[in-house]
């Protein structure tokens, strides 16, 4: 009797993955299709036009079809998750009307005319007026609206890239619930479109006619049409399941599904999450997502520029090594891995913090490194790369403990830095609590497919798809004693640099157009 399988489409950054999953989690089949270059036309911008996105779920379909012959007939179900706040303009004929501008783009609106008196006000109340201002200018609809007012006046619908990738397969531009995540005005509490009456309306004001209708994680969003089968090579007829967010999907993928865990996710961007069954902010006015699990929610901090730290420190700091890995006969990561071994806990007294992109709370902070002196070289900076990531999400998890009053006992992980064993002790070492790895580091996808099956009724519950379909490989026990030296580095330093670094940083950024 043949296994039940799920496609799902991840859909990240830089490509595409296609795989096939079993009900015991395993990978049956996977083909991986990167997307051509992004468009940078300026210093900050990155676009990309939506056809990448639909060209490399095709290809990368069709290539693991061919590759999966004789089980291709199994697939039951199909779901998609992507990256996050990242839109596309339709038409009204659903064509895309612009490239796509990604998620990490640092263009600004300029937002001249003020909010709304009832906004401002409430805003001020609770001392969150430079916040909101620049919410505003960083939301890329306010941005077009501004800029390329003729494209919004055309914008029949303005899609989260998961709901332009659904319609595409289903022909119905719908979304799940899970995948709202972005700059766009969403209820994140009540998990609904805003109404123009809400307070927080004005910072995104994008009509909630043109954003799409929203279904719960596990129903059923359409299914494959004719057109979508002959460009895929998917049945005709096959469900298309709700599921989530590329990190929502990952801590779901890794079992994070009780208040007692945290899901880290150390990809391109670094984040650790949480499970609550409460509304809870992870800071004022950051949201807490809904999760792929119904009635529960994932408060998060993320660190915009997380583990791209590690291609940026070789690119532009240690361009040597892969060469110097090559002629060791290992790897470029066991290379790296050798750095950390050679540096002691917190480099060597160099501590770095790394906001080399805009934060949220944070939006003139910049990237630091403090504490040089003429005994430090490149090995301690690779270190105090990776352990700024982790004291960053360490300050991240503190907050939403104490803002939540959940104490997590224990942290799965996800993304390329897990792949590392010496990255992963670390980073238990470091938080202090036990890390635990998944058999798969495809977690995003494995979540994806968890969602679908459930949603077909393969398994009756979320706990019972985790208990099939999630296998922890590997425990990384901390070791306590280097976990007191983290936490005197972190709550000795570490913590107190950005409030004095702070107003030297709003200054530098008022000074940028005087020294250009």
């Amino acid at each position: 009797m043949s296994s039940p399988l799920v496609l799902a489409f991840d859909c990240g950054t830089q490509s595409l993955r296609a795989l096939l999953f079993n009900k015991t989690g395993d990978i049956a089949g996977k083909v991986v299709v990167k997307y051509p270059p992004h468009i940078v036309e300026k210093f900050g911008y990155a676009e990309q036009e939506a056809e990448a996105f639909s060209n490399a779920m095709y290809s990368a379909s069709l290539q693991l079809k061919a590759e999966n012959q004789e089980i291709w007939k199994d697939i039951k179900a199909v779901s998609v998750t992507t990256i996050r706040d990242t839109y596309v303009c339709v038409d009204a004929g659903m064509k895309p009307l612009r490239p796509i501008i990604m998620w990490y783009d640092q263009r600004e609106a300029k937002c001249e005319d003020p909010l709304p008196v009832t906004s401002s006000a409430a805003f001020q109340l609770v001392g969150m007026t430079e916040f909101a201002d620049q919410q505003r200018k960083i939301t890329k609809a306010n941005w077009i609206r501004e800029n390329e007012p003729e494209i919004w006046a055309k914008t029949h619908k303005y899609l989260p890239l998961s709901a332009y990738m659904n319609y595409l397969l289903t022909d119905n531009a719908l979304d799940s619930v899970a995948s709202q995540a972005g700059h766009i005005p969403f209820d994140f509490k009540n998990k609904r479109w805003m109404g123009r009456n809400h307070v927080k309306y004005p910072v995104f004001e994008t009509e909630k006619e043109k954003m799409p209708k929203l279904k719960e994680p596990c129903s059923v969003l359409g299914r494959i049409t004719a057109a979508a089968a002959e460009k895929t090579g998917i049945p005709e007829g096959i469900p298309v399941i709700a599921s989530g967010s590329d990190k929502g999907c990952e801590s779901l993928g890794t079992g994070c599904i009780t208040s007692d865990k945290a899901s880290i996710s150390f990809g391109t961007a670094a984040s650790i999450q949480l499970v609550t069954s409460k509304y809870v902010e992870p800071q004022l006015f950051l949201p807490a997502y809904p999760a792929v699990v119904p009635n529960l929610y994932n408060p998060e901090i993320q660190v915009y520029r997380g583990y791209w730290m590690i291609e940026w420190f070789i690119n532009e700091l240690a361009g040597e090594t892969r060469a110097e890995a090559a002629a060791l006969g290992i790897s470029v990561e066991q290379y790296l891995n050798k750095m950390l071994d050679e540096t002691p806990i917190g480099a060597d007294g160099l501590i770095l913090q790394p906001y080399w992109g805009a934060e949220l709370k944070r939006p003139e902070a910049r990237g630091s490194i403090i504490g040089f002196t003429d005994q430090h070289t490149k090995k301690h900076i690779y270190r105090a790369i990776i352990e700024g990531i982790n004291f960053d999400l360490m300050r991240g998890i503190k907050t939403m403990e104490s803002r939540s009053g959940i104490r997590v006992k224990e942290i799965t992980v996800s993304g390329g830095g897990a792949k590392n064993d010496t990255i992963c002790q670390l980073t238990a070492d470091m938080f202090g609590k036990p890390i635990k790895r998944i058999q798969t580091h495809e977690a995003s996808g494995l979540g994806c497919a968890i969602a679908a099956f459930v949603g077909i009724g393969e398994f009756k519950s979320f706990e019972e798809a985790i208990q099939s379909m999630v296998h922890y490989k590997a425990c990384f026990k901390p070791n306590m004693a280097a976990h007191k030296k983290y936490e005197k580095l972190y709550s000795h330093i570490y913590k107190r640099i950005y409030p004095r670094l702070q107003l030297l940083y709003k200054e530098m950024k008022h000074l940028k157009g005087v020294i250009k």
